[in-house]
């Protein structure tokens, strides 16, 4: 059960949100403001974005508990305003059908035909011939041995949109792959070889999103090599520290994930150009994200931020693409950095260059930062 610090008399509530029923303990001395900063990270709903209702009545954030007769065993319900939504994204009217759901119906009828796939002495022959191994979106449940003895001819291994679970250890012998795609598969921690995929010293795109990690392993900075990383869509809940070692690294694509707080290392990946990390929980950066001076899109939607590193205007010279919905950072605040006038000329600029039916004037900053609350 969560727990308040704020002192007083304990009050142990019930908040029911999404067919859950979530248990907190709080001082009667705790204002509404401090149940709604409890319930983010367990919710994943921003907490300007919750209605707290409590035998009909909406509670105000300045209200405490006592003042609200909130009392010991009380239930109250939680309502999530659309688009206030962190990890999974933010909540919709209407939600599209995944490519996880359009994956579970392949499936199935995999599961239905149950066969084995065999590789014909052409389809091998052409792997060999072009280093390009082409195996996505067919029902795949295992790793054929054929691609094994492929070997170093291997440059590229497409095993995307699948079934698979294991990436065993002997994924090692494409020393020469170059790009491994094994996203939307069902992945778990222990069932991919990092010995086996760390071992791939000439990889440079490596894609993992849509798969169920948790945690990714510190030999990850062993890929010196790497210059694109898709982690997407996962249940990761922080990055190793050894990230900062990914020096060649330009591409980082992680949203959509648990991710609460960065290492202050990913300043020295010096090369990232583009940075998602959409729709996690993070409330604050590290400083040394103003270190990325080569970077120009900086993608922040959908977390629990109110600021941003100070220098990030003034260092990050290149920077044209800041996206900062549902955010609780304001225009007011933007307007006190230093370098902020730079970056909107860049920003204006780089809306001026695309094409003619996008209309209308780019004098104001309109990429998420809430003018009012």
């Amino acid at each position: 059960m969560e727990k308040s610090d704020t002192t007083g008399d304990a009050v142990d509530v019930t908040v029911k949100f999404s067919g859950r029923s979530i248990p907190l303990s709080l001082s009667s001395d705790s204002s509404v403001r401090d149940l709604k900063s409890l319930l983010h990270p367990l919710t994943n709903v921003l907490p300007r974005g919750q209605k707290l209702i409590f035998k009909g009545k909406l509670l105000t954030d300045d209200m405490t508990l006592r003042s609200s007769e909130v009392s010991n065993g009380a239930k109250i319900m939680l309502l999530a305003s659309q688009g206030l939504h962190q990890g999974d994204g933010p909540i919709r009217k209407e939600v599209p059908a995944s490519s996880n759901l359009r994956r579970m119906a392949n499936m199935d009828r995999g599961k239905k035909e149950r066969r084995n796939v065999t590789v014909e002495k052409t389809q091998f022959e052409r792997w060999k011939a072009t280093g390009v191994i082409a195996l996505s979106e067919i029902n795949l449940m295992a790793i054929p041995h054929e691609v094994w003895t492929c070997g170093p001819s291997a440059r590229v291994l497409d095993l995307s949109h699948n079934s698979l679970q294991d990436v065993p250890a002997t994924i090692g012998s494409l020393c020469s792959l170059q790009k491994l795609l094994l996203n939307a598969n069902e992945i778990l921690d222990g069932s991919i070889s990092w010995e086996g995929v760390i071992s791939l010293k000439s990889l440079t795109i490596l894609s993992l999103s849509q798969n169920h990690l948790t945690s990714l392993p510190s030999a990850l900075g062993a890929l010196s090599c790497l210059r694109q990383l898709h982690i997407a869509s996962n249940k990761l809940t922080s990055l190793p520290t050894e990230i900062g070692y990914l020096t060649q690294l330009e591409v980082l694509k992680a949203n959509n994930n648990r991710i609460s707080i960065l290492p202050a290392c990913m300043g020295e990946c010096i090369s990232l150009v583009e940075v998602d990390l959409s729709s996690n929980l993070l409330v604050e950066l590290p400083e040394t994200l103003g270190n990325l001076q080569n970077l120009k899109a900086l993608h922040l939607s959908n977390n629990g931020l109110k600021t941003l590193p100070i220098n990030l205007f003034k260092t990050c010279i290149q920077l044209s693409t800041l996206d900062l919905h549902g955010t609780e950072i304001t225009m007011d605040l933007l307007r006190q950095f230093e370098g902020w006038e730079d970056f909107n000329k860049r920003r204006c600029l780089k809306h001026q260059k695309q094409l003619d039916f996008r209309l209308g004037g780019y004098t104001e900053f309109d990429e998420g930062a809430d003018k009012s609350f």
